[in-house]
This record gives C-alpha cells, sequence and structure tokens, in this order.
C-alpha cells in the first residue's frame, strides 16, 4: 500500500519540469501534469466497505475531541463531506455527485476523469481532465444556497489549459492558464464569475500545489533542474513573494495562515515522500515533525497534515496544529501497516480514507 503512495509522489516530482511556461516562442508552452490536490482521489488498494463501528477520537490540544464517523458506502469512493453535503467521486473518477438535504446533482464525461473535487461552506468545484491530455479541463460550480451552475473551461474568459493545479476558498476559485505563451495562474471570482490573470510562471519554470486560505494565496514554484529546484511563493495579484524561512529549493507543501504559514521540505530528495514539516505564527517558529509530502490541508482554522507510521506497529496519524492551540493528532487508523490520504476539506468538516491491514475505512469530523 505504502508503495503505491510513494511511487505516485515520485512520478509527481518527475513530472513537475512538464508544468510550466517554455524559453522558445514556437509554439504553446508545455502541458501541465496534474498534482496532488486536496480533491483528488486517494492512493487505491483492495477496498473494503466501511466498518459500522465508531473510529476512534482523538483528543485535539484545545481539548475538544473530534468525532469520527464512518461515511456511507465503499470506502473506494472519495467523499468530501461538510453543511450538509457530500461530494462523491466514484469509479476511480468517471463519476461524481453531489448529494444534499433537497437536492442532487452529478455527472461524468466520456474520455474525461475527476481530477479534483472540491468543495467547502458555500460552492463546490468538480474538475473533469481529459484523460488524453490534449483538451482543456472543464470544471462544474455549483452555488450550495441557490443549486445554480456554470462552467469554466477551455472557452472561458480566461481559459483552463489541460491539468494544472486547483484550488478553492474565499469564494474564489485558482487555475492554471495559458495567456501570451506563459505558464499563469488564473483567478475566479465565483459570485460575479470575473476572471482576471495573476502571476506568470517566469520561462523554464512552473508551478502547482496551489492553497487558497484566509491567510491568502500560495503555490509552489519550481525550475526544470535535474533535481528541480522548488520554492514556495505567496502570490499578491501579479507579484509571487518566496516564503520566509524555507531552505532554498527543497520546499513541497505550504500555506498561508493569517499571521505566518505552514509549509514541508524534503529532507532526502530520494525520499520526496518523507518531508518535514515546519509553521510560523506572529514571528515564533515552530517545528512540527515529520509528515508525508502532498497531504497539507487547511480546514476550520488549523493546518493538517498526513504523518506514516514512524515505527513498526504504529499508526499512520492525522495531526492538527493551529497557532492558538500547537501541534496534536487528530485521528489514527486501525491497527496494522496503514496509510492515509490527503484529508479533504468540505468547509465546517474533514474527511480522510485510512487503508489498512486491520481494515480500510473512511471517516469524516465536524471540524469548526
Amino acid at each position: 500500500m505504502r508503495t503505491i503512495r510513494y511511487a505516485a509522489a515520485a512520478v509527481v516530482l518527475v513530472a513537475l519540469a512538464g508544468c510550466g511556461s517554455d524559453d522558445t516562442s514556437d509554439g504553446p508552452p508545455p502541458t501541465p501534469s496534474s498534482d496532488r490536490s486536496e480533491g483528488s482521489s486517494p492512493p487505491t488498494t483492495t477496498p473494503t466497505t466501511a466498518p459500522p463501528s465508531s473510529p476512534r477520537a482523538t483528543d485535539s490540544a484545545s481539548g475538544a475531541a473530534l468525532d469520527w464517523q464512518p461515511v456511507p458506502g465503499p470506502v473506494r469512493d472519495t467523499v468530501t463531506t461538510g453543511g450538509g453535503w457530500t461530494l462523491t467521486v466514484k469509479g476511480a473518477g468517471a463519476r461524481w455527485s453531489l448529494d444534499g438535504r433537497q437536492s442532487s446533482t452529478g455527472g461524468g464525461a466520456s474520455g474525461f476523469r475527476v481530477s479534483d473535487a472540491l468543495m467547502d461552506q458555500d460552492w463546490a468545484v468538480v474538475v473533469l481532465q481529459d484523460r488524453a491530455e490534449q483538451q482543456p479541463s472543464r470544471a462544474q460550480v455549483v452555488d450550495l444556497a441557490s443549486g445554480r451552475k456554470f462552467t469554466i473551461d477551455g472557452r472561458s474568459d480566461v481559459p483552463t489549459t489541460n491539468g494544472g493545479t486547483w484550488a478553492l476558498g474565499g469564494g474564489h476559485v485558482v487555475h492554471a492558464t495559458v495567456s501570451k505563451g506563459r505558464y499563469c495562474v488564473a483567478d475566479v471570482d465565483l459570485a460575479t464569475r470575473a476572471a482576471e490573470v495573476g502571476w506568470c510562471a517566469p520561462k523554464r519554470t512552473g508551478f502547482n500545489g496551489a492553497h487558497l486560505t484566509p491567510g491568502g494565496e500560495s503555490v509552489l514554484s519550481f525550475d526544470s533542474g535535474h533535481p528541480s529546484c522548488r520554492t514556495l511563493m505567496t502570490l499578491d495579484g501579479a507579484t509571487a513573494t518566496p516564503f520566509d524561512g524555507v531552505p532554498d529549493c527543497s520546499a513541497w507543501d505550504g500555506l498561508r495562515t493569517e499571521d505566518g504559514a505552514v509549509w514541508s521540505v524534503i529532507p532526502d530528495e530520494h525520499r520526496v515522500e518523507e518531508a518535514h514539516f515546519h509553521a510560523v505564527a506572529g514571528g515564533t517558529p515552530s517545528d512540527l515533525g515529520p509528515g508525508t509530502a502532498g497531504t497539507l490541508t487547511w480546514c476550520g482554522g488549523a493546518a493538517w497534515f498526513v504523518r506514516d507510521p514512524q515505527r513498526e506497529g504504529d499508526p499512520a496519524a492525522l495531526m492538527r496544529w493551529s497557532p492558538a492551540d500547537g501541534l496534536s493528532v487528530a485521528y489514527e487508523s486501525p491497527a496494522g501497516r496503514a496509510f492515509l490520504s490527503a484529508p479533504r476539506c468540505g468547509g465546517d468538516a474533514l474527511t480522510v480514507t485510512a487503508m489498512a491491514e486491520g481494515g480500510d475505512e473512511q471517516v469524516t469530523a465536524t471540524v469548526s
């Protein structure tokens, strides 16, 4: 099970060179590859059905226990819950559904698969990517309050491109676009549907790993070197600024908080799945310890990331950190060898999938 996910992490590293701006003027820049995001499907093994018993509830540092509950249905479906809504990706991305108390929607498209399924308190965004990696991605946007829908695609005022990073937050969605031959970040105001081109990657560089949090927008920039030099960037319109205090070229995950940031670095480039996490709040740094690359998520006023078993017999753990509460274990996997998917935020709830010798499970808990 661990081998499957770690191989995927290595593929992401190799694919970085395809997600950027070229230095030639003959033809369009290279088509970007999709990165692992909060809405992407977790690694798959032979699935089981979620067990009927209530999973373990682990105390957070704030003293409030999270009430983890099984998600109905097969664990092979990738589910995000929140605000009375359930967003489900089925059939390894072939279909999706959005179900609420009074309405449902969903769909799929021949030749396309769901690459990202994002949801917060107000919006759901489902991104379909061309399996042949030829056509631009299509995003179905749903206003959860009204049920109104619209599409962001290659015909939009600021068009999508094939693959690339997507993020949802604060009534906006960001995605990759190609503008004047450069690989750029597009920002869409979902209420007004107005879109604009923001920061564009320099020649022979690219980006992925976008995050939209109350602290602002960020991406992971990388160059075409071997190995690639990776830099976490805060974005403000067309301006990109490197994160403070992150060692050169070794970054992986990163997001902004209202008074600081959380990020990870890769200590050993030969083991890109093994990251070390850090945070800073109000100028005070915190060493958050080891974790799994590509799993950092912001939800309910806190940062969350996965920590794989550190010793034989240890469970896989979901870690929580906030400036007020510090670091704590929020969830532990069933017994035996195990790993967790990246947690998926649904606005006021967090969902995680555990693949374990002691039984696979998909659980959710209210976090705000």
